[in-house]
């Protein structure tokens, strides 16, 4: 795969469009902000699990990201094909990034300054200065990108492509694409673990979990998943998460209707926890007590203790929640 190394700043096709100033963000509001694709729609679930605000927002919203400082988020509109910019503590639109060809997912460099976006359709992923608007760059991927993880010292991004099965190692600084790793069928989402030495992708047709080594950019392992009364081809994984100690991982198993738990050390599965249908998106709180699942055939979260590993709730959201971000610090 190669780079289209693209420098511009036409503001016509890519401009920030400031709207309003930042207000004060209240750290600690323990809200969870859950996008909505299909009624294109954010839901705004309070710390005692209710649904306080539903926000109309741009024609299917996907991936969420707070900015650096947690003041604003960005949302993936992909059929806007634009980055909405949003107040933390309003909720209300601040700024757009347009000219984004279907953004999926999105991951922030370390900088602050530049978003790596999936996207989708154009079997790409580009490269905006989100204080500026401003285009930097685009790298060539395999057909249907998704996934987006970059490395804590910003040196490297990694790109999932979902048809060619590939994960694909971008060089930030140098702008080009120095490695395609051959992983499973239907690669979706990564976790690193927190010593930035393993990256864990999601390959949802496998129903599996690869392991890349980031050091030398090769497979290590793999985890299968199977829940009791399942087939595997009805086991389909996509997001996941890894707690901060690196002991415990979460994952969300699509058409299985369940979340894995992992031992990340021993590369072992706890338990299978039954949740909506479709577990598609995980988010944990910051004192990691809850799991937040978004379920994308039932139109509702599942909140599960992370100690007694039980559901607590689910909540009904809007139609065929996507992802979750969660304002607790």
């Amino acid at each position: 795969m190669g780079v289209v190394a693209l420098i511009r700043s036409d503001a016509a096709l890519v401009a920030c469009l400031l709207l309003a100033p930042v207000a004060t963000l209240a750290e600690g509001s323990g809200m969870a902000i859950v996008t909505n694709e299909k009624s294109s729609t954010l839901s705004i679930i309070s710390p005692d699990l209710q649904v306080v605000r539903t926000v109309e927002t741009c024609a299917r919203p996907r991936g969420i990201l707070f900015n650096a400082d947690r003041s604003r988020f960005f949302v993936g509109c992909a059929d806007d094909d634009m980055i909405a910019i949003y107040d933390t503590a309003t909720i209300e639109l601040v700024g757009r990034v347009t000219g984004v060809p279907a953004p999926e997912t999105f991951d922030l460099h370390p900088d602050g300054k530049r978003l790596i976006v999936s996207n989708e359709e154009d079997a790409a992923a580009s490269v905006y200065d989100v204080t500026t608007g401003e285009f930097l760059g685009e790298f060539l991927t395999g057909e249907e990108p998704e996934g987006v993880q970059v490395t804590a010292d910003g040196k490297l991004a990694f790109v999932a492509s979902e048809a060619a099965n590939l994960v694909h190692v971008l060089d930030l600084d140098a702008g080009e694409v120095v490695a395609d790793i051959l992983v499973d069928t239907r690669p979706r989402r990564f976790a690193l673990t927190p010593d930035g030495k393993e990256l864990w992708v999601s390959a949802e047709l496998a129903g599996m979990v690869d392991i890349i080594d980031v050091a030398t950019l090769k497979l290590v392992g793999d985890m299968q998943f199977l829940p009791t009364g399942f087939r595997p081809e009805q086991v389909t994984p996509v997001d996941l998460q890894i707690s901060a100690d690196g002991t415990r991982a979460y994952v969300a198993l699509g058409r299985a209707n369940h979340v894995a738990v992992v031992d990340v050390p021993k590369r072992q599965v706890i338990d299978y926890i039954l949740v909506g249908k479709r577990a598609w998106g995980v988010a944990l709180s910051a004192d990691e007590t809850r799991l937040y699942v978004a379920n994308g055939l039932s139109d509702d979260v599942t909140v599960i203790d992370t100690a007694t590993l039980k559901p607590i709730t689910s909540i009904a959201v809007g139609g065929v929640p996507y992802d979750i971000l969660i304002d607790d610090r």
